[in-house]
C-alpha cells in the first residue's frame, strides 16, 4: 500500500493517524504539487494505491482503511454531519490560505469574503458542541484536530474566541497518534 501526501496537509495527517490506529503498513511517499498533478486527477493530496484500489480523497481513504481493519467509519448521521462541517471549514480555510499566498486580496472579492464568513460561522457552530476530553476519538474529531493544528501552524485562525475548541485541542495534544503525526515546525 502506498500513501502519497505531504507532512503538513491536515487531510494527509488524518489518514496517517488512521494508519497508526489500525496498525496497517504503508509506504509514505512525500509528494509535492507537481507530483500530485501528474498522478491524481484531483491534483491534490492525499491519494492512495493498494493493489487495484486507487483512491483520491482523504474521506474515501479513511473509510477504506477503517473498513479494511474491520472498524466503522462515521457510524451515525450526526458523526457524518460533523465530518462534513469540518470538511467545509477546512476546505474554505485551505483555499483562502493558497489564494492569499498567490497575492489575492480576499477582502476585495465578495465570494472570498463569503468564504471567510463561512469559516467563522462554522467554527461558531462547532464551538457549541460537546467535544471529548480523551480517547477514543471518532473520525470527525480527529479530522477537526488535524485542521486546528494546521490552522495554528499556518497562523490562519485565532481560536481564542472559541474556548470549547481550544479545550478540545489542548486535550488531543496528549493523544500519542496525534503527537506522532505532528508536521515539521518551521
Amino acid at each position: 500500500m502506498k500513501l502519497y501526501g505531504s507532512y503538513t496537509s491536515p487531510f494527509v495527517r488524518h489518514v496517517r493517524i488512521v494508519l497508526l490506529e489500525t496498525a496497517q503498513n504503508v509506504e509514505f511517499i512525500e509528494t509535492d504539487q507537481a507530483g500530485s498533478t501528474a498522478k491524481s486527477p484531483t491534483q491534490r493530496v492525499p491519494f492512495l494505491e493498494d493493489g487495484e484500489v486507487f483512491l483520491t480523497d482523504s474521506a474515501s481513504i479513511t473509510k477504506y482503511l477503517r473498513e479494511k481493519a474491520g472498524q466503522d467509519y462515521c457510524r451515525t448521521a450526526q458523526e457524518l454531519d460533523d465530518l462534513c462541517l469540518v470538511n467545509t471549514v477546512m476546505d474554505a480555510t485551505v483555499n483562502l490560505f493558497f489564494i492569499k499566498r498567490d497575492g489575492v486580496d480576499i477582502t476585495a472579492v465578495p465570494y472570498l469574503q463569503r468564504q471567510a464568513a463561512r469559516i467563522q460561522s462554522t467554527l461558531a457552530e462547532l464551538n457549541q458542541q460537546q467535544w471529548p476530553i480523551s480517547t477514543p476519538y471518532n473520525d470527525a474529531q480527529i479530522r477537526f484536530a488535524c485542521f486546528i493544528g494546521w490552522a495554528k501552524l499556518r497562523n490562519q485562525i485565532d481560536f481564542s474566541p472559541y474556548k470549547n475548541l481550544e479545550t478540545f485541542y489542548a486535550n488531543i495534544l496528549g493523544y500519542n497518534h496525534f503527537v506522532a503525526t505532528q508536521p515539521p515546525q518551521g
